[in-house]
């Protein structure tokens, strides 16, 4: 059971997927290189790999299913050994009953499952997946972290332990390099990478080393290392950076890279010293993830038409605001993706710069040598840019400069550090700038927050109980809320907070805290006359929300709010990052 080509051709024209002239052209490729039309047009970029698996499937009857976020318990995984897994690129990810769920790449593959129902005497039911989700579970194939660590703990850091008394310079070294410290280092790494964490803490103490991974937000920990090993693990690291390894006590900050088959992921490193020693924090960047859209950033449907408008203006400056880690990068990331055009010169001055992109041009700061955000900007400015993108304003002079490239006929993207989408208005005019001057060029301003995803296999339904509802009335607005939530469609006209069903998360063995990646909670404030007008006369920020909130602005609590109602997250996930 194939999807023939003229199949394909047929449900891509209607889908809209490819044109005609884009087909002719893959259809001649096709032809040359003796491949299928599918593969061709993926290998072109015409088709994304994720959109021809799921219209194959369409076309054959076969469900299609993303793993890519998902965690299988390991007596399902274990069900097809992980060399069948591997070359035939089928994987087990659910079981219920009497019924086998396996995802696949070729659903002509019968030997296999027909191999898999003997093996585990099940009723077994193919679905069609695509490449990364089939990586992604195969990953889940090593062995859990506190397993591996179980096996070495006797014998490598005991190795390390007993060794570990000399720490001059060349010792240490040595001791960087052999295979004890290698091991750890390398298991905490990929397990790191397995668990999709977004940093590594390596924290020394007076008799210990604690690791923690950050993974979905929140820090937790992993193991307890003896405190002889840390000069090791340090050396290590800052060899793998390419760091002094004879500096302690200043800060040092470095990258490296780790390359598989299965991903490809640049580490950032940071070491601190600390009273105890020093401390490595390493973030984690995939190089190889596709690119994000703003639909699954988590902006609601309103906010994209807002976006979309606004970032098709020649000029105007865009500015993201939120704590460190709520995902501004991210977010401008994704725009400057739908940005990248062959007909614009997009040109980015960062620190550091995250992500790779391909015909952006990437300038990262290195205050050392003089270049900072204020000289980086006025030099790109010589280099005829369309769009720029600025890491963040820090001062004065860099947003004067980002003020009046974007009154020049540039459109210019950047963060800032405030707490509302409203206060970054203020905060420019705080920056030295004129308020006429911001008036004049502020185009759109977002401001978000990441919170937990319940994971939808095991979420409960429930209502809030009058104590919650009081609870929850004492702190915000909740008339306001519920007008919203009647508006986007989550509540009847006649209902109450009392008859809105929300969602709270339920433990499982592979889920134990009952929530699974994360999203985004936004408020986007398009500036109109209005707010020109409160601009130029000094109006708070208060009053600046107040007259976004009367055009008709979502704030980041209601967007919070719409998502709970939807089961995207709970109320108290809400509750948590509203605190910040």
């Amino acid at each position: 059971m194939r999807v023939s080509d003229q199949q394909l051709k047929a449900f891509l024209l209607d889908a809209g997927l490819a044109t005609e002239s884009q087909l002719a052209k893959a259809e001649s490729e096709a032809k040359r290189k003796q491949q299928r039309l599918g593969e061709v047009l993926v290998g072109q970029g015409t088709v994304k790999p994720a959109d021809l698996a799921r219209l194959q499937a369409y076309i054959l009857g076969i469900p299609f299913v993303s793993l890519e976020k998902e965690i299988i318990p390991r007596g399902t995984l274990e069900i097809i050994p992980e060399a069948v897994a591997r070359e035939h690129n089928i994987v087990v990810f659910k079981k219920s009953g009497g019924n086998l769920e396996v995802a696949m790449l070729d659903p002509e593959d019968l030997q296999t499952i027909e191999f898999i129902k003997k093996k585990s005497n099940l009723r077994i039911l193919p679905r069609l997946t695509n490449e990364n989700s089939i990586k992604t579970v195969l990953q889940q194939y090593q062995k859990p972290l506190q397993a591996e660590f179980g096996e070495m703990v006797d014998e490598e850091v005991k190795a390390v332990v007993s060794s570990e008394e000399a720490i001059s310079g060349e010792e240490l070294e040595q001791s960087a390099k052999e295979l004890p410290i290698i091991r750890i280092v390398d298991a905490f790494l990929k397990h790191a990478i397995l668990q999709k964490a977004s940093d590594i803490h390596v924290e020394p103490y007076e008799k210990e080393v604690v690791v923690r991974y950050r993974v979905d937000g929140l820090l937790r920990d992993v193991m307890i290392l003896p405190k002889q090993v840390a000069p090791g693990i340090v050396a290590r690291v800052k060899i793998l950076s390419n760091l002094k390894l004879d500096e302690h006590r200043l800060p040092q900050d470095g990258r490296f890279k780790v390359e598989t088959d299965d991903y490809k992921i640049s580490f950032r490193v940071s070491v601190l010293p600390v009273y105890d020693g020093e401390k490595i924090v390493m973030r984690l960047l995939p190089e190889d993830s596709k690119g994000f859209t703003l639909e699954s950033l988590g902006f609601l449907k309103k906010q994209i038409e807002i976006l979309q408008r606004n970032i098709k203006e020649p000029n105007g400056l865009l500015l993201l605001t939120g704590p460190t880690g709520c995902g501004k990068t991210t977010t401008l990331y994704t725009i400057m993706d739908i940005l990248n055009v062959p007909d614009v010169n997009i040109s980015t001055v960062e620190d550091p710069i995250e992500y790779r992109m391909p015909r952006i041009n990437q300038t990262q700061v290195n205050p050392k040598i003089g270049l900072t955000f204020a000289s980086g900007l006025r030099s790109l400015l010589r280099q005829d840019p369309d769009i720029l993108m600025v890491g963040e304003i820090r001062d004065s002079e860099t947003a004067s400069l980002a003020i009046n490239a974007a009154l020049t006929g540039h459109l210019v993207l950047s963060t800032l550090h405030t707490n509302s989408a409203a206060g970054s208005l203020p905060r420019l005019v705080d920056m030295k700038v004129e308020p006429f001057l911001v008036a004049s060029t502020a185009n759109c301003l977002i401001a978000q927050r990441l919170v937990r995803m319940l994971n939808p296999d095991t979420k409960e339904k429930y209502q809030l109980s009058d104590s919650e509802i009081k609870s929850l009335s004492g702190r915000f607005e909740l008339e306001s809320v519920l007008v919203v939530l009647k508006k986007e469609g989550l509540a009847g006209p006649k209902a109450t907070f009392k008859t809105i069903e929300f969602y709270r998360p339920k433990g499982s063995p592979d889920c134990p805290d009952g929530y699974r990646g994360r999203v985004g909670i936004h408020e986007v404030l398009e500036v109109t006359p209005a707010i020109k007008e409160l601009i130029v006369g000094g109006a708070t920020a208060a009053q600046l929300e107040k007259q976004a909130r009367s055009d008709g602005m979502v704030t980041m609590l209601e967007d919070g709010f719409i998502k709970a109602a939807q089961g995207l997250t709970s109320v108290e996930e809400i509750l948590r990052v509203a605190k910040e």
